[in-house]
């Protein structure tokens, strides 16, 4: 059978793998990054208008457009609703500025470690991904100048706010001195940014495309972390001249986003109650991932390294002796724990051996213990084979 060339570079997605094997409800899952269930908002569809069951605008609803623009005014980014698409959770962003940008060979920039989805979407258009390691604050700046005077990247691919997997935050300094040098360099800037608002600890995070003078942007958000994944609700915004041909991509993907999941975003976004549900929501976490630090102080003081998380959903371990992780998922399963290895999150995995994702959000605090403990001592084993 004949696909395109591609098709050869379409890598299985490893944490979907893995949540499917972690669906018994013995099993303490550290791997996705699902929100608790105990805090899916209860929602109501009975004032629904029927007329959102009929094919709508490529756009989103103008409601939803003009209130994301308004909102996203409000953290200094100038633009109006015209520049707002509502799509399929942000991970249709990351498909669409693929489409946009890559062709097999082009050059993109990435943090190391980055997302796991955002490097299966370029990945199979056939980019070249250079990486820019992070540090505590974020990306190291001689590195990223570095890469940036010696190729020419379609765009930069930014996490800057509790960044996954490493929840790390850029600091203030970072963020002008990353915006600085895309103008410098004119290279764009997509800046993902799904957990703002999941924020535990006080600090400034102003986004970066609000800083850029002259390079092209593309802003990119969702409602899957505070509201309900399921909704597959997400939004970009975009620099004007950007704009028209994701709107163009957009239409020959899937005509619109669905109208009944942008209604009820709408209800929620910017309302009382649903500034209500975030501080709920807020504590929630803040409580589990202070449980998960307690139960990591415990258990692996020995065994890795890592920051405290100031938001998010996660940890991000460095094990101070490095191990490919990846070959602890049959052991751990077989210990009723699932966790998400961290090579993955790097464009070159064998080259980043020794890191740890791990989810706070689902294990419930009572079980969170336990399910550490264990990891714990598969690793303790590894090692111990290894050093054998």
């Amino acid at each position: 059978m004949a696909f395109s060339e591609r098709i050869d570079r379409l890598k299985s997605s490893l944490i979907r793998e893995i949540l499917a094997a972690a669906q018994r409800p013995e099993v303490m899952s550290f791997a996705g990054g699902l929100p608790a269930e105990p805090m899916l908002p209860k929602v109501d569809w009975a004032q629904m208008p029927t007329s959102m069951g009929q094919y709508g605008m490529s756009e989103g609803e103008p409601m939803l457009r003009e209130l994301i623009a308004a909102q996203a005014r409000e953290l200094g980014i100038q633009c109006e609703g015209s520049q707002v698409l509502i799509v399929s959770g942000s991970q249709q962003t990351l498909d669409l500025a693929s489409k946009l940008f890559i062709d097999p060979g082009t050059e993109v920039l990435v943090e190391a470690p980055t997302y796991l989805a955002a490097l299966q979407a370029f990945q199979l258009f056939g980019a070249h991904c250079l990486e820019v390691p992070q540090e505590a604050d974020g990306p190291e700046l001689g590195v990223l100048r570095q890469r940036l005077e010696q190729h020419k990247p379609a765009f930069a691919y930014l996490i800057p706010t509790f960044q996954n997997p490493s929840a790390v935050r850029y600091s203030e300094a970072k963020r002008e001195a990353v915006a600085a040098l895309l103008d410098e360099f004119g290279v764009t800037l997509i800046e993902d940014e799904p957990y703002r608002e999941l924020v535990f600890d006080q600090g400034s995070a102003t986004p970066i495309v609000s800083r850029l003078r002259s390079a092209s942007w593309i802003y990119t958000g969702t409602v899957s972390k505070t509201l309900l994944p399921g909704l597959r609700v997400g939004y970009l915004i975009a620099s004007p001249d950007l704009f028209p041909y994701l709107l163009r991509l957009k239409q020959s993907a899937d005509l619109h986003t669905n109208r009944i999941g942008q209604w009820q975003a709408l209800q929620w976004l910017g309302s009382q109650r649903y500034n209500e549900h975030l501080a709920e929501l807020r504590d929630f976490y803040r409580l589990r991932r202070d449980a998960m630090q307690a139960a990591l102080v415990e258990y692996f003081s020995d065994l890795a390294t890592w920051e405290t998380p100031q938001g998010g959903l996660f940890f991000w371990l460095a094990l101070r002796q490095p191990l490919d992780t990846r070959t602890l998922l049959k052991p751990a399963l077989e210990q009723d724990v699932v966790f998400m290895p961290g090579e993955p999150f790097f464009s070159e995995p064998d080259r980043h051996p020794g890191y740890l994702r791990l989810n706070f959000s689902h294990v419930a605090p009572e079980r969170l213990g336990e399910g550490l403990r264990r990891l714990a001592g598969v690793i303790r084993d590894a090692l111990a084979v290894e050093a054998a």
